[in-house]
């Protein structure tokens, strides 16, 4: 018999205990993290978030990197290897690369560390309950954005008039793209010219139509094909003196005019939140889909002034950064 002291005592124990097993396995394991991207496997704010966290690379995680090509059939090559591989969880670079990470398992957990439209794109059912193995961070606040950067192209270049789109139509998370800003060009009074390339080969003869068509603007979607090409991008917009507004802020610091959309180190780091819990045991249909909280509009003045441009000083006010 155990008396009412001693069965309080054991249930005390095993209460503590508890715990104490749960977290020597947490700290026992080396968990496998794959990082799928098409671009450059830029892990840092990915690694400071998961530190944050408690998480120590070598100690209690690894990460296994896949990047460097942007078609889908390319993409899904990588999301093999890492699903052949058997890693924890997968943490997508982009729309694309989610959808190859979808399409090669539909059990390993996937982190969206930036996707646009993951309901549209058929990668959750929805943003509050995603479902499936699923879940992390959108990198797009919604249809109406493209129209905003449309916008503040107008308000810093009044002299625009015709806005080129460079952009790819293949491109899942792009197929709506030149609609979305033909759209806000008309309401502007303004015209939008398709600049849809496909392939980094493609991209100066689309650039160089997009001229011939009149276009004195320029929007940059912030694809990985477009960041891959960012310096020829940047060169061609200053050496045709073309305003541009891009979805890229590293456009900006390599003498692009403007930038606005998510802050992308805000939002890697946010993601490791998302691998924290998955690895402690939480599900991913369980973790709500969080749309973006951080912006920025970043102004290059140097390259206003090299283009004749006057930014309006409301403006310059209302910049998270301003390059001088």
């Amino acid at each position: 018999m155990i008396d009412r002291r001693g069965f309080i005592g054991l249930l005390a124990r095993a209460l503590f205990a508890a715990p104490l097993a749960a977290h020597a396995q947490l700290a026992g394991k080396i968990y496998r993290i794959g990082y799928l991207t098409p671009g450059n496997p830029d892990v840092e704010a990915f690694q400071n978030g998961l530190s944050r966290l408690g998480w120590v690379e070598g100690r209690n995680f690894v990460i296994e990197k896949r990047f460097g090509k942007t078609t889908q059939e390319g993409l899904r090559t990588l999301a093999a290897e890492l699903v052949a591989i058997d890693v924890d969880v997968i943490v997508t670079i982009s729309t694309p690369a989610a959808l190859a990470a979808k399409q090669a398992t539909s059990t390993i957990p996937i982190v969206m560390a930036g996707s646009s439209d993951p309901v549209e794109n058929g990668l959750v059912t929805n943003l509050a309950h995603p479902g499936g193995n699923v879940t992390g961070l959108t990198n797009n606040p919604g249809g109406h954005f493209v129209g905003k950067l449309i916008q503040l192209l107008k308000e810093a270049a009044p002299a625009v008039s015709r806005v080129g789109v460079l952009c790819d139509s293949t491109n899942r998370a792009e197929a709506d793209t030149f609609a979305a800003v033909e759209a806000a060009a008309t309401a502007m009074g303004m015209t939008a010219v398709n600049g849809d390339a496909h392939d980094a080969a493609a991209i100066p003869e689309v650039l160089a139509a997009v001229v011939r068509a009149g276009a004195n603007g320029l929007y940059v979607s912030p694809s990985s094909l477009n960041g891959k090409q960012r310096k020829l991008i940047t060169e061609f917009t200053l050496a045709n003196r073309m305003p541009a507004i891009f979805g890229d802020k590293q456009f900006v610091l390599e003498g692009g005019l403007m930038s606005y959309w998510t802050d992308w180190t805000d939002l890697r780091r946010r993601s490791a939140a998302y691998v924290d819990k998955i690895l402690k045991g939480a599900k991913p249909a369980d973790l709500p889909i969080e749309q973006p909280s951080k912006l920025e509009l970043v102004i290059n003045l140097k390259t206003a002034k090299a283009l004749g441009i006057t930014v309006p000083k409301d403006m310059l006010l209302r910049a998270d950064e301003v390059i001088q």
